[in-house]
């Protein structure tokens, strides 16, 4: 079996493996197959958190004790290619064109510069979404008899969160975190798409080892990892876009915003997810001509 049909194939199993199940009119979940979450990479934690999390809070529980996890943007590889051919030289190309000479330090600085903002905004961005959830029927913690804010300190204590005022309708955080979702996608897919441009013949300034082959063209070396981080990173930024609506929420509490979240959220971290594991597949094939 070819590499594309394979990774054909393992498409359209993850998604006959992810579906959402409706248990009763106040709880919508998420959950993953096993043989999916071994599938989610770099990512897995955050994507199987997302899926494990009913309402709001459980989840949030969840992303907070796997946004810890270490290695979800290693730029070891980049580093190494710059340290080793930062100062070799490359022909620019500018609107598709030959335009002058710059060097592979310039083309990496492309690629790892995006990622490193993208690596300080995961960290940043704990602040803002690993926060408590506890509002009560209508958000206002009115149902516990006064001592609504003493219980969300201690519970945010508990479970290691933030303490914040209750954010039934207010869903920037969530919304936040599918857009640096894309914005890492869609650097990966940047990538790519650079690679299977420089990967071309008539290029030729990059070779990728180990390319998908071709039954009818023996002599092809297919950049397909490259290609897939490309689909991939249009694939989430119109899950973004579709995320984006979700910040709609009808006064304290939108049953239709909330589960458009968890119709879209979980697919855009196992993308992300696979766009990482890809990226570092694909670099690890970088041979420099």
């Amino acid at each position: 079996m070819s590499r594309e049909s394979l990774l054909t194939q393992q498409a359209q199993q993850l998604r006959q493996q992810l579906f959402l199940r409706c248990s009763g009119r106040r709880r919508t979940r998420w959950q993953l197959n096993a043989a999916v979450r071994d599938q989610l990479a770099a990512l897995a934690p955050l994507a199987v958190a997302a899926g494990r999390g009913e309402n709001d809070g459980g989840g949030v529980d969840e992303l907070g004790r796997c946004h810890g996890e270490e290695g979800l943007l290693d730029l070891a590889q980049l580093d190494a290619l710059t340290l080793n051919a930062g100062g070799r030289p490359l022909m620019a190309h500018t609107r598709m064109q030959v335009a002058l000479p710059t060097t592979w330090g310039a083309k990496l600085a492309s690629w790892s510069e995006p990622l490193q903002r993208h690596v300080r905004a995961l960290a940043a961005i704990r602040r803002t979404l690993l926060v408590i959830q506890l509002g009560g029927p209508v958000g206002d913690r009115g149902s516990f008899e006064g001592h609504g804010d003493t219980i969300a300190a201690g519970l945010a204590r508990r479970l290691d969160l933030g303490l914040s005022t209750p954010w039934h309708a207010a869903r920037d955080p969530i919304v936040g975190l599918g857009s640096l979702l894309a914005l890492i996608s869609g650097s990966l897919g940047k990538l790519g798409a650079d690679v299977t441009l420089l990967a071309q013949n008539e290029v030729a300034a990059l070779r990728l080892e180990g390319g998908g082959g071709s039954s009818a063209m023996a002599h092809k070396s297919n950049p397909v990892n490259a290609e897939v981080l490309i689909a991939l990173a249009r694939f989430n930024a119109g899950l973004a876009g579709t995320l984006q609506q979700a910040m709609v929420h009808e006064n304290e509490r939108s049953g239709s915003a909330w589960t458009l979240e968890w119709l879209t959220l979980p697919p855009m971290l196992i993308t992300t997810g696979a766009s990482l594991r890809l990226g570092r597949e694909l670099l690890d094939q970088i041979r420099l001509t």
